[in-house]
C-alpha cells in the first residue's frame, strides 16, 4: 500500500487547513491508508517536502488553498509522482475542477477509491529565470492587484474577500496596455485584464473562462478591453456563472504558447498568488505562458463529458 504524503499550509484560509486536519486524518486512519503529515513553511519548503515525498515513494496530498496546491502539482510533477488534494483554503478552485468534494471525509474517500487521470499545467517563465510550474490559471491586471488585496486582507473572510478586492482594485484603475503574441496570433489592446487558463475557475468560484478544460492540451485567454469602469463591475456580477463573457469589453481565444507585454510594471499572479519574478513583471518584458500536456498525474473522481 503507497503512504499518503499529506502537507499542510497552516496559514491557508486563516488557519482553516490546522482546523480541518484532524478530520481528515481521523478518515484516513478510519480508512485504514497509510499516511504522514508535514507542515510547510512555505510554498518553496512544501514544493520541497513533495520533491522528497516523490523519492520515497509517496502520493502527495495537498492540505491548503490553490497556492499550496499549485506549488505541490509543479512539484510533483518534476519529480514524476501522483497529486491528491484536500481542499482546505479560501478558494479551492483546483479542487473544484478536479471534482474533489470540499469537505475533508468526502476528499479522503477520494483519496482511497478515486481513480488516476491525467491533467494539464502551465509554464510560466520571463527571460533568464527558470520556469514557473502552476496549475489553473495565470492573470495580469485588475484580477492580479485585487489579489494581492485581498492576500493582505484582514477585515474580509472567506471567498467574498476576492470580489470586494476587485471592486477596491477596479476604483483606482486606469487602462494598462496589453501585448499578446503568439505563432497564430496578436491581440492588442488597452484594458483592465488578461487571464491565461487552464482550467474554468479562479478567485472562489468565479467561472472566469468558462470553455476552459484542464485536460485538453490548450489553454484559454480571457481578455477585457477598455471600457467604462461600469463595465468591469457588470463583468464582476456575471462572472460566477460565467455570463460576463457576453459583455462586448469580454473576448475569448484559445492558444498553448503566448507571450504578454504590459506598458507599466504591474504584478502577475497565479493560482491566487503573486509569482516572486514578476511582482512587479517590469514594464516591457516578455512573460512566457505555455501549455504543458498531461504533466500531471492526480487522483480524482472521473472526468465528466
Amino acid at each position: 500500500m503507497r503512504r499518503f504524503s499529506l502537507i499542510v499550509n497552516p496559514a491557508a484560509g486563516r488557519g482553516r487547513s490546522l482546523q480541518l486536519l484532524p478530520r481528515a486524518i481521523a478518515a484516513l486512519t478510519s480508512a485504514g491508508l497509510d499516511y504522514r503529515v508535514s507542515e510547510s513553511a512555505s510554498l518553496e519548503h512544501a514544493a520541497q517536502l513533495a520533491t522528497n515525498a516523490v523519492t520515497d515513494a509517496d502520493i502527495v496530498v495537498a492540505v491548503g488553498g490553490d497556492g499550496m496546491a499549485g506549488a505541490l502539482a509543479g512539484a510533483t510533477s518534476r519529480s514524476g509522482g501522483t497529486f491528491g488534494v484536500i481542499p482546505a483554503g479560501r478558494g479551492n478552485d483546483l479542487a473544484r475542477v478536479l471534482g474533489v468534494p470540499m469537505e475533508p471525509e468526502a476528499a479522503v474517500s477520494v483519496l482511497a477509491t478515486g481513480a488516476t487521470r491525467l491533467v494539464d499545467l502551465i509554464g510560466v517563465s520571463v527571460p533568464d529565470q527558470p520556469e514557473v510550474v502552476v496549475a489553473g490559471s495565470v492573470y495580469l491586471g485588475v484580477p492580479s492587484v485585487a489579489g494581492e488585496i485581498a492576500n493582505a486582507s484582514r477585515l474580509v473572510r472567506g471567498p467574498m474577500v476576492y470580489p470586494v478586492a476587485a471592486l477596491r482594485a477596479v476604483a483606482s484603475w486606469h487602462p494598462a496596455a496589453f501585448v499578446i503574441t503568439s505563432e497564430h496570433a496578436t491581440h492588442e489592446f488597452a484594458g483592465y485584464a488578461a487571464v491565461v487558463a487552464n482550467s474554468a475557475y479562479f478567485g472562489a468560484g468565479m467561472c472566469v473562462a468558462p470553455p476552459a478544460q484542464i485536460d485538453d492540451g490548450v489553454l484559454d485567454l480571457v481578455l477585457m478591453r477598455h471600457g467604462p469602469k461600469l463595465a468591469f463591475v457588470r463583468a464582476l456580477a456575471k462572472i460566477k456563472t460565467g455570463a460576463h463573457t457576453a459583455l462586448p469589453e469580454v473576448s475569448l481565444h484559445r492558444d498553448s504558447d503566448v507571450t504578454i507585454r504590459l506598458d507599466r510594471p504591474l504584478p502577475v499572479a497565479a493560482d491566487g498568488e503573486t509569482l516572486p519574478f514578476a511582482a512587479p513583471l517590469p514594464a516591457g518584458t516578455s512573460l512566457r505562458i505555455r501549455v504543458l500536456p498531461g504533466a500531471l498525474t492526480v487522483i480524482a473522481p472521473p472526468a465528466t463529458s
